[in-house]
């Protein structure tokens, strides 16, 4: 297989002569599509006699053709990168991170490198051999806090099989418009939404997965003119997008949510309001429970100082019995 250190060679016949480059070079080089050749060609990894030329420009014949093939964004995606994330917590089985909001957790079109998994990959070389490099859940690119993540395949099964049991403590701290009630519960199945597919709805129907959100209401506070409330919410499943999916449903979207929130506040805050700050899970090796911690980011505080709310210890306490 050709890498992007393995030039191609060849000179051009004479009755390639009056051809667009593009159009012979992907005559030559048929096992990669053409308009994969003339994004090479528009950033100068093909030269004619060893200059860069347009990819429309059309030959002569008998020129030297040197083509540097490169590695497709999704064939980088799985590479080591430094990526910086903090870390509350790690031993031999396990990593406990505070995401960032911003940093997207699992390659995928669009972002197909500097993710947290290329920094795991970075930071702890071993976990190539295990799949995912040791995710086992994840959060949304503009979510931050609370992920685990697995050093090794045992361990990777033991946190799946807890995530499966819904044994996994999950609790998060969110900013939603409206004066949501002081407490409930949300069981409402999520799924792809039927047309819109970067996104996830309440659906009846068999594509639906079971999702359940239990929250109450900590605070209520005024942003922008209009009501909020701050919710703890903690989760039994861990569908996509599932707290911001439930809580539209509810009536009440999270602050800065450009999917499911009010189209018109949309810039009041440069994210979703959301934050998991509580995660507690069986240690895989020890058989002990641990549970861990992560305080409002400045964002979020910030958010909630300028809608009226000042922090309180108490929102920190576990709702677990």
């Amino acid at each position: 297989m050709l890498t992007e250190q393995e030039p191609v060679r060849f000179v051009l016949s004479l009755e390639e002569g009056g051809k667009r480059l593009d159009k012979i070079v992907a005559g030559r080089l048929e096992q990669y599509s053409r308009s994969r050749i003339q994004r090479w060609i528009e950033k100068g990894h093909v030269t004619v006699n060893g200059k860069p030329v347009q990819a429309k420009q059309t030959m002569v014949g008998d020129e030297e053709i040197v083509v540097f093939p490169q590695l497709a964004e999704e064939e980088l995606a799985f590479a080591p990168e430094p990526v910086e994330f903090p870390v509350v917590f790690e031993d031999n089985d396990m990593v406990v991170v505070n995401k960032p909001a911003g940093l997207v957790v699992h390659p995928a079109a669009g972002n197909w490198s500097k993710t947290l998994l290329n920094g795991l990959l970075f930071r702890y070389p071993q976990s190539v051999s295990v799949p995912r490099a040791g995710i086992v859940h994840r959060l949304d690119k503009e979510t931050s806090g609370l992920m685990v993540v697995a050093r090794t395949l045992e361990a990777q099964t033991h946190l799946v099989r807890q995530l499966q049991a819904r044994t996994v403590r999950r609790e998060y701290l969110a900013l939603v418009w409206g004066e949501a009630p002081e407490s409930g519960t949300i069981d409402q199945p999520v799924g792809r939404h039927p047309r819109d597919r970067i996104k996830m709805a309440v659906l009846q129907t068999a594509s639906g997965k079971p999702a359940i959100t239990h929250y109450r209401r900590l605070e209520t506070g005024v942003c922008h003119g209009s009501p909020v409330s701050l919710i703890k919410c903690r989760l039994e499943t861990g569908r996509t997008h599932q707290i911001r999916v439930h809580m539209q449903f509810a009536g009440h979207p999270l602050v800065g949510d450009p999917l499911y929130g009010k189209s018109h506040l949309a810039s009041v805050f440069h994210r979703q309001a959301l934050h998991a700050f509580r995660l507690g899970l069986v240690h895989p090796s020890s058989g002990r429970p641990c549970e861990w911690m992560a305080l409002l980011p400045d964002d979020m505080r910030n958010l909630l100082n300028q809608s009226m709310i000042s922090e309180r210890e108490q929102w920190y306490e576990s709702d677990y019995s």
